[in-house]
């Protein structure tokens, strides 16, 4: 048997001994591990953070009682979940086997949890959002969150950030109930989406740039320009390379980086220009650390459109009762002409 079968069988049930002769003891039947769903969360925290000590942290519980913890699921599971070391902690083969499940089964009894609280009116629950770094200037979620709050306080709200696969990922497996993210090409896959802005991408510059201010820009305008844009793996980086390889225009970027105050602030000081959505350029003042401002010129037609879109678990509305109440309070994102 594959040693991933072996695993799951593990999993499930420990050996049994060899049914006995006809007229003596009963059979002993295997032995079904009794798994709690504490044990399930725990052991789902370490596997996130690989490290017991940010686990405790995150479970706001001491570090001895979640070793326990897992070591008693290990216990009654009959095999090792994780492989330890004085820095880090990964998964085994039946960890890996586990942990899917285990996402599966939280998410489960969450769900449930929220369709029993929605027949109470929303009087307790947990809503979980997510949201890319380029939010702010489309939807003001601080007070979003705070609006949220006042109506309904006995909901405990949670927020984090991250790449977008990351993020679907959550909504997928039930981690996060919302989830604000930029797309590129195709719309992301297990979840359901709604279009929530479409913003053409202009030339943010230094003021003191050739390009500032100006109109009807082709991409062959910029194709000598130093660009500072995102790493090749994020939407906004794909959708300006496919732009400029539709338009046959090679350019240069001589600065890749991971978040947008960073790539403001080179910008600012004229280091290089960049694409990005317009209202991205306006709210420059309040994303970049940069003394200067940061100016833009506006392509020519047609326009490259940057788009992100609300993600939820579901059909047509969210599983969450939570969610689709926040949703009712969601703005209508309003295109910049």
């Amino acid at each position: 048997m594959p040693e991933t079968e072996q695993s799951f069988h593990a999993l499930k049930t420990r050996a049994a001994p060899e049914p006995a002769e006809s007229g003596a003891e009963a059979p002993c039947h295997p032995k079904e591990a009794q798994v709690e769903l504490r044990q399930l969360e725990h052991f789902l925290a370490v596997a996130e953070e690989q490290h017991f000590t940010r686990a405790a942290r995150r479970l706001n519980i001491v570090q001895s009682g979640l070793s326990t913890s897992v070591r008693t699921l290990e216990e009654e599971l009959g095999v090792d979940l994780f492989l330890r070391s004085t820095r880090r902690v990964d998964l085994t083969v039946a960890g890996r086997v586990l942990l899917p499940e285990a996402q599966r089964v939280l998410a489960a009894v969450r769900k449930a949890k929220e369709a029993v609280l929605a027949v109470q009116g929303l009087q307790r629950g947990r809503l979980s959002i997510g949201m890319a770094q380029t939010l702010s200037p489309f939807v003001d979620l601080p007070a979003l969150l705070s609006q949220f709050h006042d109506i309904y306080p006995g909901i405990e709200i949670r927020l984090c950030q991250g790449a977008a696969p990351t993020l679907c990922g959550k909504v997928r497996d039930g981690r996060l109930d919302v989830a604000f993210v930029p797309v590129y090409g195709v719309e992301p896959e297990g979840v359901n989406s709604r279009l929530y802005v479409c913003e053409p991408l202009v030339v943010a510059c230094a003021p003191s740039h050739s390009l500032s201010g100006q109109q009807n820009l082709a991409l062959a305008d910029l194709g000598g320009a130093t660009f500072v844009d995102f790493q090749p793996e994020w939407g906004n980086r794909q959708l300006v390379d496919h732009a400029f390889a539709e338009a046959n225009v090679d350019r240069h970027v001589a600065f890749e980086v991971n978040d947008m105050r960073t790539l403001l602030d080179l910008v600012s000081f004229g280091l290089g220009i960049a694409l990005v959505p317009e209202r991205i350029v306006q709210a420059a003042g309040s994303l970049s650390n940069a003394p200067g401002s940061v100016a833009f010129a506006r392509l020519a037609p047609p326009e490259i459109c940057w788009e992100m879109v609300v993600v939820f678990a579901g059909r047509d509305e969210p599983v969450s009762a939570a969610a689709g109440a926040f949703l009712t309070l969601l703005p209508p994102a309003q295109r910049t002409d």
